[in-house]
This record gives structure tokens, C-alpha cells and sequence, in this order.
């Protein structure tokens, strides 16, 4: 037996040179993408319902150009006009340069960090009379508001967006697959959600970072193979490193 086909639950890479590509070729692999998860932003009434008022705050925080998105749009489907003296913090300089989308970046306060968290912490004391909103998703990290409370600054977290389970009934059959990698939590999820019958049987599992590999396990599948490590720090270089041993271990020449 031999490992052919791999399903990568992300969508597929942008340009020819990801590193996916060049294990496909070496090892005669047929890849496929497909995003097990997508976004979607909550609407008016779910916004509502959270009782935020955006123009209460004299500061945002964006952690990611997604947060800059549905932050705009639901001040669009709001009609809120953002004052030209609202100030925005950027957990890195890639992120601040997205706001070129939606305002006039030269004509407003925006700082940024260097993509950690903590790089922040200096900025935001520099501002601490600001009243903060911190647009997240409904599954977010709570590094930033722990940031904030322990500066015992002022903020109010909006969930502006949701991670959802993508349709995948076109899937006809799961167990074509040798592989499947899984990069979220919420992608274990999503599996269940659309093969609730699902089961591992042979299908070798693979998961990125160590919220997703105790996604795997609390979901009673077997996790055979396991990334980032100290050897392989990539999904690609830990999916190799088990074909190596499998094709070995199965004599496959």
C-alpha cells in the first residue's frame, strides 16, 4: 500500500511554490484543497444583540486584516460615519498598511506593533486614556484583552465575524484520501458536522499545533501525525518524515 492522495484542509496556495507542491512532486502525490472552515460576518441584529455602540470608543485594535474587513462593513450596514479622530492599533505594520482600503491613511492616528503582542504593550500605555474596541471573531485568542486588562486599560470586545463549517457534500467519499491535514480546531468540527458518520478506520490524520492535535484526540481519532515538532516545524516537512517511515516500513520502492 502505498500513500497517493492527500486532503489539505486550507485553501489552496496562492503560487506554485508552497512547499505542498514540492512534496507532491517528490513523492508522486495527488493534492487537493479544500477549506474545511470559512468566515462569516454576524449580521445588524446579531450585532445588536451585543449592545456595542462603536462610537462609545476613541481607539480600535485590529489584530487581522479579516477585523479591518467586517469592522467596515458593519459600520456600513450601521450607517456609522468613523470620526476622523478615531485612532487604530495594529498588531503589525502589514495589517496598518490594509486600512489604506477604507480611509485616508496619511490623515489619521495609526500605530503598530511587530506581529507580538506584547510589542504593543508599549504603545498602548502611551494612550492609556483611550476607550478601546477590539473587533474579533466568535473563536479568537484572548492574548489582547488579557494585554488590556493587565494594563487596566479601557476596552469592550465586539465579535464582528464567526467561523463557520464549510459544505462539503460534494465530498463523495473521505476515504479515497490517505491524508487528511487539519490546521484548526474547527476544522475537526467542521468533518463531523458534514460526515457525522465518519470513521478514521485507516485514514491518517495530521494536525497543526497542539489546540488542533487535542481537537483530534477529544474527538476520538487517532493522531498519527503531528506538527510543528523540533524536527519537522512545518505540516509538509511532518507529513514527509511519516511517508518516509510508512513507505519504509510498507517496503515501497
Amino acid at each position: 500500500m502505498k500513500i497517493k492522495k492527500v486532503l489539505v484542509s486550507q485553501p489552496k496556495p496562492a503560487t506554485e511554490k508552497s512547499p505542498y507542491f514540492d512534496l507532491a512532486e517528490k513523492y508522486n502525490l495527488k493534492l487537493e484543497f479544500r477549506p474545511f472552515i470559512k468566515v462569516e460576518g454576524v449580521t445588524v441584529k446579531e450585532f445588536r444583540q451585543e449592545k456595542v455602540n462603536i462610537l462609545d470608543h476613541t481607539a480600535i485594535i485590529f489584530t487581522s486584516r479579516t477585523a479591518i474587513d467586517h469592522f467596515f462593513r458593519i459600520c456600513g450596514e450601521l450607517r456609522v460615519t468613523v470620526p476622523d479622530t478615531m485612532k487604530y492599533f495594529c498588531i503589525s505594520e502589514a495589517t496598518a498598511f490594509y486600512l489604506q482600503k477604507y480611509i485616508v491613511y496619511r490623515k489619521r492616528k495609526i500605530f503598530y506593533g511587530d506581529k507580538k503582542v506584547d510589542d504593543m504593550t508599549k504603545i498602548l500605555l502611551k494612550h492609556k486614556t483611550e476607550n478601546f474596541l477590539v473587533p474579533l471573531s466568535d473563536i479568537h485568542k484572548e492574548n489582547i484583552p488579557a494585554l488590556l486588562d493587565q494594563l487596566h486599560l479601557k476596552y469592550t470586545k465586539a465579535i464582528l465575524y464567526k467561523t463557520v463549517a464549510s459544505d462539503l457534500s460534494d465530498i463523495q467519499n473521505l476515504k479515497e484520501y490517505d491524508i487528511i491535514a487539519f490546521y484548526t480546531p474547527s476544522g475537526i468540527k467542521s468533518l463531523f458536522q458534514n460526515f457525522p458518520d465518519f470513521v478514521q478506520d485507516t485514514t491518517i490524520i495530521a494536525a497543526f499545533g497542539p489546540a488542533t492535535a487535542e481537537a483530534v484526540e477529544e474527538a476520538g481519532l487517532r493522531l498519527d501525525i503531528q506538527a510543528p515538532t523540533a524536527k519537522c516545524p512545518s505540516m509538509t516537512m511532518a507529513i514527509e518524515e511519516f511517508i518516509k517511515k510508512y513507505n519504509k516500513d510498507n517496503k515501497v520502492k
